[in-house]
């Protein structure tokens, strides 16, 4: 899940000023925590609470920083704002981006999947807005899987991709030029794109400059290939001190 957050944090600087330089500087004062990381660690407090009601924790640690950088989105504001939040048919990538906790945290398919059903269905409760977070969440429990299990896979990429697009159905046959610069807030337009820059990538700071550079929702898809690329080929450790420094205490005591 840290992947995730470094993914956030490294493409914070990018959402709204968007870049295609791959030799973009991964880390300045301009670089921030976002909702990204917010929901990431409320998922993983929940866990750690033996608790399924992911939109409760969501909620309390979004109104715990009200104005991350970035801002919320305009329905998710809403929801965040509410006092009675309901689920409203969202198919964002909001759901995708904070759903990594449940595969590091549980050991069986089908919980990891019935866990990324609800943590998205609180607010992301279309279809579309739930299969992007299975789809994720399942790769990220199949790349630990088999390095948990030491399996001797030719190509746990190709391995992890193939699953996930069978579970999917989602098309990675994406040429560059039609999803570069194509500012995608959705889990069928941010998904695909991430498991294809995935299936592009020879490792976690490659797939995580490819995600930002492509000039798309850069702290997202940051966010989501990061949380896939930390399950396959872990993180680097200056990354991982770098990205901790931008983190307040509850977050790290989370984490």
């Amino acid at each position: 899940m840290l992947g995730a957050i470094i993914g956030d944090i490294i493409g914070s600087r990018w959402e709204f000023n968007p870049t295609n330089d791959y030799h973009f500087e991964l880390f300045s004062d301009k670089n921030g925590f976002t909702d990204d990381t917010i929901c990431t660690i409320a998922v993983a407090d929940a866990i750690l609470h033996d608790s399924a009601d992911y939109g409760k924790y969501i909620h309390e640690w979004c109104n715990r920083f009200p104005h991350p950088m970035g801002g919320y989105g305009g329905r998710f504001a809403q929801w965040v704002r509410s006092d009675n939040p309901q689920p409203y048919g969202s198919f964002g990538n909001g759901s995708a981006m904070r759903v990594s906790p449940v595969a590091w945290a549980f050991h069986r398919k089908n919980f990891v999947l019935e866990a990324a059903k609800h943590i998205a269905e609180c607010t992301h409760n279309h279809p579309e807005g739930i299969k992007g977070a299975q789809t994720v969440a399942l790769a990220i429990y199949r790349a630990l899987q088999l390095r948990r299990l030491n399996l001797n896979v030719p190509d746990v990429v190709k391995t992890v991709i193939a699953e996930c697009v069978d579970f999917s159905g989602y098309n990675i046959d994406l040429q560059k030029e039609i999803v570069q610069n194509k500012f995608d807030e959705t889990c069928q337009g941010t998904v695909p794109v991430a498991l294809w820059i995935i299936s592009q990538s020879r490792g976690f700071e490659d797939a995580v400059r490819r995600a930002v550079s492509l000039g798309a929702d850069a702290d997202t898809l940051g966010a989501i290939v990061g949380s896939i690329a930390e399950a396959i080929w872990g993180i680097p450790e200056n990354l991982r001190v770098t990205a901790l420094s931008y983190l307040d205490s509850r977050m790290k005591k989370v984490l």
